[in-house]
């Protein structure tokens, strides 16, 4: 790897299963005596419109072509906002790099699909994007996911654990020298579903699960899933969740003790995970990170010290990092490590589109 990298100004943006909106992120990076440097310049969350966020959730149901009218769309919608974002703060980016929705995670299939069409963001902006970070990696046998530990090992290695609490959980670490992550349970995902039998988009600060109790039978099949009995590398996506999540929590029990009970599962298995590999400390960011009641039921399950960075790194980590991960292939420097997700080799993923100036 080079040593001095020059620096660049690359534009990350995200859009996770919590679907809370889309996060965008200037970032600059650079690379001088082997030691990254990294800065989030200007950051922003654009919600989606209850209109959009329903389009996402129903998008796995479209036929292909509604699906194809979609892509390009949601591909539209997201340059437009890059266009907004960067003139109303007066920026400009060398590069783009996208994640796009997922919409398909099916590794088992070898397949993953993400929309948001990187030519309509292209010709939207003018700016040359970086996306579909994930399908090289599972055409090389891994899972496509998790990608954000390349970005733990290099930007924030000073801990021995990153925990992102998001649609799902997933935890980045070393193990003999490799750097090991997985998805460990669905979070925002089952917690916001409960909430909104409330009429709630989600939980604030737990409140409604601190009002519930444990239910023991739904706690137990929650368990025993067999997701959980996998070794690493795993990954999940939100077929898994609808498939084997939603029958146990479609219950007639109180949403409040429904409630509950999950978040004592979520906190059940990240505990689990964080005391098996006994680690000093934990980063912990994402949506749940601000989720009050649930960092309580965690610090007191695990004897790891946790730790909740500024608001902007708990908000923007991951697209901080897809902004990294563009970084790295602009280089043609790995950005997905074989130890995360199970693929034959190392590689440098994601594909180009647009005018290289």
């Amino acid at each position: 790897m080079k040593e001095n990298l020059k620096e660049l100004l690359v534009l990350g943006i995200m859009s996770g299963t919590s679907m809370d909106g889309l996060d965008l992120a200037l970032c600059k990076f650079s690379r001088k005596n082997s030691i990254w440097n990294h800065a989030i310049l200007r950051a922003s969350t654009l919600p989606y419109s209850p209109q959009l966020r329903q389009s996402l959730e129903d998008a796995m149901y479209l036929s292909a072509e509604n699906m194809c009218a979609l892509d390009h769309q949601y591909g539209k919608l997201i340059g437009d906002s890059v266009s907004i974002f960067l003139k109303s703060g007066n920026f400009k980016a060398d590069w783009i790099a996208s994640h796009g929705h997922t919409v398909f995670h099916q590794p088992s299939r070898y397949f993953t699909l993400q929309i948001g069409n990187a030519n309509d963001i292209y010709a939207a902006t003018g700016i040359p994007v970086i996306n579909d970070f994930r399908s090289m990696d599972i055409a090389l046998g891994g899972n496509g996911a998790p990608l954000v530990p390349v970005g733990d090992e290099y930007l924030f290695n000073e801990y021995d654990s990153c925990l992102n609490l998001g649609g799902f959980s997933n935890i980045s670490f070393k193990h003999n020298n490799n750097r090991i992550a997985f998805d460990i349970c669905p979070v925002n995902m089952g917690l916001n579903y409960l909430a909104g039998k409330s009429g709630l988009e989600f939980d604030c600060a737990g409140k409604l699960g601190r009002q519930g109790i444990i239910l023991p039978e739904i706690l137990d099949k929650l368990n025993t899933l067999k997701y959980y009995n996998l070794p690493p590398p795993k990954s999940l996506g939100r077929e898994w969740f609808i498939e084997n999540m939603l029958p146990i929590l479609n219950n007639e029990s109180s949403v409040n003790d429904l409630l509950r009970t999950l978040y004592e599962h979520i906190v059940q298995q990240i505990s689990s995970v964080l005391n098996n590999g006994s680690f000093k400390n934990v980063l912990i960011t994402g949506g749940g990170a601000k989720n009050s009641f649930l960092i309580e039921l965690i610090s007191k399950k695990t004897k790891s010290e946790i730790v909740i960075p500024s608001n902007e790194v708990v908000d923007f980590k991951e697209a901080l990092i897809f902004a990294f991960l563009g970084y790295l292939r602009i280089h043609s420097i790995s950005n997905v490590f074989s130890s995360v997700t199970g693929s034959t080799s190392d590689h440098c993923g994601g594909s180009i589109t647009g005018i290289i100036k």
